[in-house]
């Protein structure tokens, strides 16, 4: 019987080619965004899921309590080993830090081979409490001395070739020579630790991060623990409540150490998650309304077309055809269209899953669809879809009256469901508009981001990494030697640009001489006298600092003020400041306006910008003339490598930087503006569909108007007009929906664009246009028609 099923079906489907193509090819569409969704969802949901005993492994972070509550993925750098050495809560402690990308370099025949890997200093615990498949040898005490480095299998192939690279070594910064001792498989792309090389930690015993300081948050510091079988870690923080006053110098009541779980980290965009959950969310809900719209577009057509179906269910029931027998029939054709649509958007997928890489800088591959969770995912989108678009056409076509089907007579009045087609059609034409109200609103934030003053210039700006630090003496003499071209106007040494939020000094700030401590988070901006002038940062009261030896002489943006309660800027000139533990200490010379360090989500915080004394500057700043780009890269180049010839040059442009902060943005309004396309294209195959229809039912109905004297003009608008009410009323229920969300998306910036009226007028003009032109195109056709034709077609 079931055999029996399907074989009609296919006839059915071959009898009917053009609405079977509509319908498979609006389902394919929606099919196949679901399966990219699908990848890209289950990458991020599948974070690090090769570790044992996940749910024993935490970060420890610091929640900040002022006015308002600021979450940091550090803790103090003391706090680990008093977490680990004096409480009995955790197996294992260990502490990371993110280096970035640096020089390492093998001394190989004439030529040294060099590569910038992402790197990480890491204590001996973290390869206990993290599962990392490793090469060679098991981990025992491979990361216990100095010196001693954990590399991956592609960075081992890089540095030493088929050689075996356990004990050799690489010069690290061209300082430090660093002996392997292991070797990692590859790591997956979805896992939270990047780096290609793992250094000991006991290598940076003579690093500032090494010093054990409860005052202020090491930044680019993070902290895992594995705590002990049985261990409750909301009691564990409920202990440490009284750290803060019970380990700092001085009493300190607003900081609050939390255990995240390490499951969480990667979705929780408090602490600087990799991507909010949010948008897994939105992107799971525009795949679902994707394949609703393409379910609709199957329910209306088929639903229309049961009227030429009328004759065939007639005669069946004649023949002894029960209803549930007409509707498995039925649904058998629907679960066939589906399953060709299926097949269809699974290689649609395939195609476009490069694009889909290139727009989120990932590698996924059909290798993610190999999976169970695919396969369930695959057969509950095959039998969903089928029974939801199957099952009212069904019910209608086996409620049809065998003796009115026999005779032809049936109308749509006769099938019914002419209100729930109007539903379903206004629901399609909402769910667009919504869509498209997102495009257009994001769109406007990137602008209004990236057109907006950021308080500091960024245009030809080249940032050049310095590889080692130099004396006052010969960053001036570097300097001078940039400066000399033509095509050069002003150069900085710096530890970072304005553009760099990771600069954080922790909370040890003292204003005023006042023996209290300021309580908050402020940023540092470590730079040499021309920091201002080549960034473009504006004075607002005071001068600029002279260059010293020492810093006694700081200058403080506007916001610094309005936490100390100052409104005047002036007001703040001469008022002397500690902050990071007497680190950075001296008199306000001057208040420069404030600037956005960070995106448009964050506020402006309270920053310094001062002189290092250690001259711990990492990078040249060089404002260039943006006509000869070239030549003046030609020359920082040459004049570079008199001092690094044994380093790789390597710049940036700091627009590029300022962009990235806004790379997520830029990735979700691609996908919101293909996404509207494919709603677009997808509900225009529809109304392409149901207008058809609409036509032929109305062709003698226009041979007799013409025949009375009805002009094109009259004929269309008899086939637009029920069209047009239903994108006025869906244009009613769409706006108020899309202002709601993206209102929500919005509250996320504290600085925002404005949702105008005509971003939603935008969206009804062009589902207007968009039917107007189908409707235009098979309305004229049916109304040049020869009168005489259409009158016999009936």
């Amino acid at each position: 019987m079931i055999k029996n099923y399907f074989k009609i079906a296919w006839r059915s489907i071959r009898k009917r080619k053009s609405v079977a193509l509509i319908n498979i090819l609006g389902l394919a569409l929606g099919f196949g965004c679901a399966i990219l969704i699908f990848l890209f969802i289950q990458f991020h949901l599948t974070f690090d899921n090769f570790h044992k005993d996940p749910d024993r492994i935490y970060r420890l972070v610091t929640e900040r309590h002022n006015k308002n509550i600021e979450y940091e993925a550090t803790v103090p750098r003391a706090l680990p080993n008093v977490f680990k050495n004096d409480y009995n809560y955790a197996e294992k402690v260990a502490k990371i830090v993110d280096w970035g990308e640096e020089l390492i370099a093998v001394n190989s025949g004439t030529s040294p081979i060099r590569y910038k890997p992402r790197t990480a200093f890491v204590e001996p615990d973290f390869f206990r409490i993290f599962n990392f498949p490793l090469l060679h040898k098991k981990f025992s005490d491979e990361l216990d001395a100095p010196n001693t480095a954990i590399i991956t299998q592609k960075m081992a192939k890089k540095l030493f070739g088929d050689t075996n690279p356990v004990n050799q070594t690489f010069v690290w910064k061209n300082k430090e020579t660093i002996r392997v001792t292991g070797v990692l498989k590859d790591l997956p792309e979805n896992t939270l630790f990047t780096s290609q090389v793992f250094i000991s930690f006991n290598t940076l015993t003579t690093s500032w991060i090494a010093r054990e300081e409860w005052t202020s948050l090491g930044t680019s510091l993070q902290c895992f623990t594995l705590l002990n079988p049985n261990r409750n870690p909301l009691k564990i923080e409920q202990d440490m409540k009284v750290w803060p006053d019970k380990y700092h110098a001085e009493p300190l009541g607003t900081d609050y150490y939390k255990l995240q779980p390490f499951r969480d980290i990667h979705l929780d965009s408090r602490y600087s998650g990799s991507i909010n959950v949010k948008l897994l969310w939105i992107l799971g809900a525009i795949g679902f309304f994707l394949i609703l719209i393409a379910c609709i577009n199957f329910i209306n057509i088929s639903a229309a077309q049961s009227v030429y179906r009328s004759k065939e269910v007639g005669i069946r029931k004649v023949l002894g055809s029960f209803k549930d027998q007409l509707f498995r029939q039925f649904l058998a054709e629907t679960f066939l269209v589906t399953f060709i649509a299926l097949v269809i958007g699974f290689g649609l997928s395939l195609l476009f899953l490069p694009f889909f890489n290139n727009i989120f800088n990932l590698s996924l591959s059909a290798a993610g669809l190999l999976n169970l969770r695919f396969a369930v995912f695959a057969i509950m989108l095959l039998t969903g879809v089928a029974f939801l678009a199957g099952s009212y056409p069904g019910i209608i076509l086996a409620r049809i009256a065998p003796v009115l089907a026999l005779k032809r007579k049936l109308t749509q009045k006769d099938t019914g469901g002419a209100m729930a087609r109007k539903v379903l059609v206004t629901s399609q034409f909402v769910i667009s508009m919504v869509l498209i109200v997102a495009m257009l609103v994001i769109g406007k934030q990137i602008k209004y981001a990236t057109s907006t003053d950021l308080g500091y210039n960024s245009s030809a700006i080249v940032m050049v990494k310095l590889p080692k630090t130099l004396d006052r003496i010969q960053l001036n003499i570097l300097k001078n030697k940039i400066a000399q071209s033509s095509n050069v106007s002003r150069v900085s040494v710096c530890f970072t640009s304005p553009g760099a939020p990771v600069n954080s000094w922790g909370t040890s700030v003292y204003f005023n001489n006042n023996p209290e401590k300021e309580d908050f988070l402020i940023r540092g901006k470590m730079g040499d006298k021309d920091y201002l002038n080549t960034f473009g940062i504006q004075l607002v009261a005071g001068r600029n600092f002279f260059e010293k030896d020492s810093i006694d002489e700081i200058l403080v943006n506007e916001a610094f003020g309005r936490k100390m309660g100052i409104s005047s800027p002036k007001e703040l000139l001469g008022k002397p400041v500690k902050i990071s533990d007497n680190y950075i200490q001296g008199h306000i010379v001057g208040v420069v306006k404030d600037f956005h360090d960070q995106d448009f989500q964050g506020k402006i915080r309270p920053v310094f910008i001062a002189q290092d004394p250690d001259q711990w500057y990492n990078e040249v700043g060089v404002k260039i003339n943006s006509e000869n780009i070239r030549e003046a890269l030609q020359h920082i180049e040459q004049q570079w490598a008199s001092y690094f010839s044994d380093f790789i040059f390597e710049y940036d442009f700091l627009d590029d930087r300022v962009a990235e902060m806004y790379k997520s943005e830029q990735q979700f309004l691609a996908l919101t503006k293909l996404f509207s396309l494919l709603a677009i294209f997808i509900g225009g195959l529809g109304i392409y569909g149901l207008v058809s229809f609409f036509v032929a039912q109305k062709t003698k109905e226009v041979g007799i108007r013409k025949i009375l004297g009805g002009d094109v003009i009259h004929i269309l608008g008899l086939f637009s007009r029920d069209f047009f009410k239903l994108i006025g009323i869906a244009g009613l229920i769409a706006s108020p929906i899309a202002w709601y969300f993206m209102n929500d998306w919005l509250q996320n910036y504290t600085y925002r664009t404005q949702i105008n009226w005509w971003v939603f007028a935008l969206p009804i003009g062009c589902v207007l246009i968009l039917t107007l032109l189908i409707v235009s195109y098979k309305g004229y056709k049916a109304a040049t028609a020869n009168p005489v034709k259409s009158l016999r077609s009936e």
